[in-house]
């Protein structure tokens, strides 16, 4: 893969996390309050739906409890964290909490993928740490427990659902749009039970409430998920983890233009570290190598970019 073609990859990968930030706002002012596991449930299931109804593909074989696994990490365990930080801390300091899962990732792709992680990585973690510090801190104030546990809880699902979503690729001659549908469909069936015993459906929902419920199937789960997945397929773990350091970026910017927050120097510097971060943890097209022939003249091999490995999903191989 080119330079310019892992550029316009980590592009479009990018539109995920720039989505999901505006999950925050969209949380508190369109959604019925205090139902994060509702939320969670309508997000992931019908989005699911919908894409096996498009590509009428089931998993099998391994494929069934892979698809469980990925399921509840990148989707149905990830989400609910997810609201449940987004309902009991502000949204800014639920992104900052959250923005910890590259480091995670960093431990986890040395350890089950293999990737020796170099000191541009270490660099590019301490860089994204504090431009989130910087991008959302907004003075002392007493912090939710189960807020702040739910967003650790979050960031550690999301770093190991890239990391085994990147180890497990997907199976010879599925395609995109079913394994998405899969994971969204496993997340939100591991969600409806809970939803339905702990939380119960609403009794009545507002047209806003059906707004923000269509905003999250659509642009939020079916459109950012699949472009999500196809990133951890082409990209690095650890690249694609620093791309989710949009999400706050995003949050920051929603926050600005409709809850009338102001923008002050020290997040502006944090959001162009964050960028630095991210520009930084990307791979690199490697230097040409010049070697002699047996002829004796030299000629030009001009190495790959670092692809990602090949996975057991593709070859069939056990886990």
């Amino acid at each position: 893969m080119n330079s310019g073609r892992q550029l316009l990859v980590s592009g479009v990968t990018a539109l995920a996390p720039a989505i999901w930030g505006s999950t925050y706002l969209v949380t508190t002012e369109w959604l019925p309050p205090e139902r994060p596991m509702l939320a969670t449930t309508v997000r992931a299931l019908p989005s699911g739906l919908i894409l096996l109804l498009i590509s009428r593909t089931l998993p099998n074989g391994t494929w069934l409890w892979r698809s469980l696994v990925l399921g509840t990490l990148n989707i149905g365990a990830f989400n609910l964290l997810l609201f449940v930080a987004a309902y009991r801390l502000p949204g800014g300091v639920a992104a900052m909490i959250m923005a910890v899962q590259p480091m995670i990732v960093l431990i986890l792709a040395a350890l089950v993928i293999g990737d020796r992680p170099r000191a541009a990585h270490v660099m590019a973690c301490g860089l994204g740490a504090v431009g989130v510090v910087l991008l959302v801190f907004k003075g002392p104030a007493a912090l939710d427990l189960a807020g702040v546990a739910a967003a650790l809880g979050g960031a550690a699902c999301m770093a190991t659902g890239i990391t085994f979503t990147k180890r497990w690729g997907r199976p010879e001659g599925v395609g995109l749009i079913p394994f998405t549908g899969w994971q969204l469909t496993a997340g939100g069936l591991v969600a409806l039970p809970f939803t339905l015993s702990v939380e119960g459906l609403p009794t009545s929902l507002t047209g806003t409430n059906l707004v923000g419920f269509a905003y999250l199937i659509s642009l939020g789960a079916v459109i950012s998920y699949t472009l999500w997945f196809r990133g951890i397929e082409k990209l690095p773990a650890l690249a694609v983890s620093f791309l989710a350091l949009g999400s706050p970026i995003v949050a920051t910017v929603l926050g600005i233009a409709f809850e009338h927050e102001t923008l002050a120097a020290p997040q502006v510097v944090g959001t162009v570290l964050i960028l630095l971060a991210v520009v930084l943890a990307q791979p690199r097209q490697a230097t040409p190598r010049t070697t002699t022939t047996t002829e004796g003249l030299p000629t030009r091999q001009d190495s790959a970019v670092h692809e990602p490995k090949a996975t057991a999903g593709r070859t069939g191989a056990g886990s």
